[in-house]
């Protein structure tokens, strides 16, 4: 009888086993594992020496006590484990589910992922975070060299020997919110009973530091982005309306009021390598932005162009129709990374490092340097701090301060180099550029007559003059006579030398510009 009471005894409250090296290996029996649903016990090692034995009394003493006091591990799952069940459980949409797996994988579990969670502490997340502050590869220290491509190959210049670069503080910022809410998730199933996190510094987060486009380098890029209608309106639209790249992409043309200058986002365009969706905006909220009178008439323009070439080809745009579309229905919307990668392109052509978000910081820079007051600017760019309260519940300051906000952008938002003429059709005011042999000679003569040397009723130069000036056959050469009087500057009469019929300004005087 006192031998089965004993052995319970041992059993209940813990036994130290003698290893073969010599130490002494404490165990106590702490429950049943939620996760497995095993037997779960609290396991600690006493190096061998002449006072193991009474270290491991002590040990076994104080791991009861935690086991009495319910401050022991629930379970000896590890942090790849916690993980799966944190990710199986979690509730966000697709693009954050994606972000939090993707650091989990590259980051988490590749450095903690095998360790129980009992052995996790504050050293541990410190050191952990120390490593990610020091190399984004986890080199510890190792040379080894970064090929550019997988598998065998022949090295080129660039597979270059590895250098450390700190992962950014964002993302280890985004790294320790996976970590806090798996880990508050663990304590609040019982896995654990303290939080190791919690001992641990917090990561600081990086210093906001937008970087808006001056209004010189702003001008250059609506001069540049406007070579082409289509992606002119993107860029305009993405600087007048701060909205994000996703907004823009799932623009309907019924969710654009022209008569009474509204724009409505109420979706956005999410994509994953090739694959794109439409889902809710960031921050699941829809918002109405007022638009300034000369943005409604790049507008109107902009769609009359969409219409006659839908029209070419025999089609229309549908009312539910993308405004920004890689069809001619609009039926398709652009993907978001090509847009940023044609703005990136574009500004490394004007010689700027620059990516497309900057254009939110650049409206929300122009509104409030004009005095607009933070809550409108926040409910504009569709911020989720600072007006979403006020953006989510009350609308009164829609109908004052958002058309304050609007106008606001008039003074503020450089020249658009669109005109359009009286039958609305849109023009470009950019010299065209002279990359042809006939463009040459159609902007010679035309700077001929801009400045008064060729004048109303003065002949051109014969065509075979021409021709053989330039250095460029007879075709070449009346292909640029016909592109002057394409733009009304000549007439042409068969027989007779080509005659100026007006000057550039009389020509200039049949568009109608935007108003200002």
């Amino acid at each position: 009888m006192t031998g089965t009471r004993s052995a319970r005894q041992k059993r209940q409250r813990g036994e130290v086993e003698r290893l073969p090296s010599g130490a002494l290996r404490v165990k106590v029996y702490a429950g049943v594992d939620p996760l497995s649903g095993r037997r779960h016990y609290l396991r600690e090692t006493v190096p061998a020496g002449p006072k193991a034995e009474d270290e491991a009394e002590k040990v076994r003493i104080r791991l009861v006590n935690e086991v009495n006091e319910r401050r022991n591990p629930r379970t000896s799952a590890t942090v790849n484990q916690l993980m799966d069940r944190y990710l199986e459980l979690l509730d966000v949409d697709t693009t954050t589910r994606q972000r939090y797996e993707g650091v989990i994988r590259t980051h988490v579990r590749p450095l903690i992922g095998k360790l129980p969670l009992s052995r996790l502490d504050a050293e541990t997340f410190d050191s952990f975070y120390k490593t990610l502050r020091t190399c984004r590869a986890h080199c510890g220290g190792r040379k080894f060299v970064e090929h550019q491509t997988q598998g065998e190959h022949n090295c080129t210049e660039k597979c270059r020997p590895h250098q450390c670069k700190p992962l950014s503080l964002g993302t280890i910022r985004k790294i320790h919110w996976c970590l806090s809410g798996a880990f508050k998730d663990a304590l609040r199933w019982k896995w654990i009973t303290i939080n190791p996190l919690d001992q641990a510094d917090a990561p600081k987060g990086p210093t906001p530091d937008p970087k808006p486009p001056t209004p010189a380098e702003a001008a250059a890029i609506i001069n540049e982005a406007f070579k082409d209608l289509r992606w002119g309106m993107f860029v305009w639209l993405a600087m007048t309306t701060g909205a994000r790249r996703g907004e823009l992409c799932a623009l309907l043309w019924d969710r654009i009021d022209l008569d009474n200058a509204v724009l409505w986002i109420r979706g956005s365009i999410a994509q994953d390598g090739p694959r794109t969706w439409e889902k809710d905006t960031k921050t699941h909220q829809q918002r109405r932005i007022a638009l300034d009178a000369e943005t409604v008439g790049l507008l109107r323009a902009y769609r009359q162009c969409c219409d006659a070439e839908a029209a070419l080809v025999g089609t229309t745009l549908a009312k539910t129709g993308r405004v920004f579309s890689p069809s001619v229905d609009h039926s398709t919307w652009l993907k978001p990374s090509t847009v940023s990668q044609r703005y990136r392109r574009m500004c490394e052509k004007l010689g700027w490092d620059m990516h497309l978000h900057q254009l939110r910081h650049y409206s929300a820079t122009e509104l409030i340097s004009s005095g607009v007051d933070v809550r409108t600017v926040a409910g504009r760019l569709g911020h989720g701090g600072g007006g979403a309260t006020t953006l989510r519940v009350y609308s009164a300051w829609v109908a004052e301060a958002d058309q304050r906000a609007a106008g606001k952008f008039t003074g503020r938002m450089p020249q658009a180099p669109i005109a359009i003429d009286a039958s609305g059709n849109p023009n470009s005011t950019l010299e065209p550029e002279a990359t042809n042999p006939y463009q040459k000679i159609a902007a010679d003569l035309r700077g001929a007559i801009m400045a008064g040397v060729l004048r109303v009723g003065d002949p051109l130069p014969p065509v075979a003059e021409l021709a053989n000036r330039y250095h460029v056959s007879v075709g070449t050469a009346y292909r640029a006579i016909a592109e002057l009087k394409a733009s009304g500057l000549i007439t042409v009469r068969r027989g007779k030398r080509a005659v100026v019929t007006q000057t550039q300004d009389l020509a200039d005087a049949a568009i109608i510009e935007l108003p200002r």
